[in-house]
């Protein structure tokens, strides 16, 4: 059965999250003199991500709320556990504002999503909450692209359970083997998305990270989606797809 529609990951598929991630990180530690305490640059962001990654599937799994996460998240990061709530949130704001300054969409998402629009229907399955991705795809001019958007917050289900990806594809009113799904985490992505019978496309953006798992296709770069896409993608990759 052909392919109708794709369905989209957000968070450094189409946006580049680790990206503006370590620049509004980097921003808020040097705006508050303690840049050095972290080392690098690059070990302080794997120490938030890893906090973050943490914190998060928690909250995935139904322990506590999604501001609470943000909260212990900050205390955490800082080895400040008495800090109150005013003052983490305070200082979460001012991390989001640099966050937000250094958003960006990656240089081939537009160019994909012109290459697509006329032969295929477009929506977006995050792990994350609508309130977090609606403004963010609205702001980086993205959101009229997808007729659906749905997050795994508002769902009570995240990825890669099959159930998220199937009430994606319910939303879309189409079978999950007239889906693609693109997205960058091997696992979370592509593999949740193939045991799901979605056609899984992992976005291996930086190259060298192995094969992935079986039955998934993996692409270094959105130039190469609509090839795949046009092809008999079932049966194995196609020239230029590893």
């Amino acid at each position: 059965m052909p392919i109708s529609a794709v369905l989209w990951d957000i968070d450094d598929t189409l946006f580049d999250y680790t990206g503006a991630d370590a620049a509004g990180l980097s921003r808020q530690l040097e705006e508050a003199g303690i840049a050095e305490r972290y080392g690098t640059p690059a070990q302080a962001l794997a120490l938030w991500r890893e906090i973050t990654d943490r914190h998060w599937a928690r909250f995935a799994a139904g322990e506590g709320t999604f501001q609470g996460q943000r909260r212990e998240r900050v205390r955490e990061f800082l080895e400040r556990p008495g800090m109150t709530d005013g003052e983490v949130d305070a200082w979460f704001d001012r991390y989001v504002e640099h966050y937000k300054a250094a958003w960006a969409v990656f240089p081939d998402v537009v160019p994909v999503l012109d290459a697509l629009a006329a032969e295929y229907r477009h929506g977006v399955l995050s792990n994350s909450s609508t309130a977090n991705q609606d403004p963010k795809l609205r702001d980086l001019g993205l959101r009229d692209r997808f007729e659906v958007l749905v997050c795994a917050v508002e769902l009570g289900i995240s990825k890669p359970e099959a159930g998220a990806f199937l009430a994606a594809c319910e939303a879309l009113g189409l079978p999950p083997e007239e889906v693609a799904y693109v997205g960058d985490q091997p696992e979370i992505d592509a593999r949740g998305a193939r045991d799901a019978g979605l056609l899984a496309v992992w976005l291996d953006r930086d190259g060298g990270r192995g094969p992935g798992p079986d039955g998934v296709l993996r692409i270094e770069g959105l130039d190469l989606l609509p090839e795949l896409l046009a092809g008999d993608t079932r049966f194995g990759a196609r020239s230029g797809i590893r």
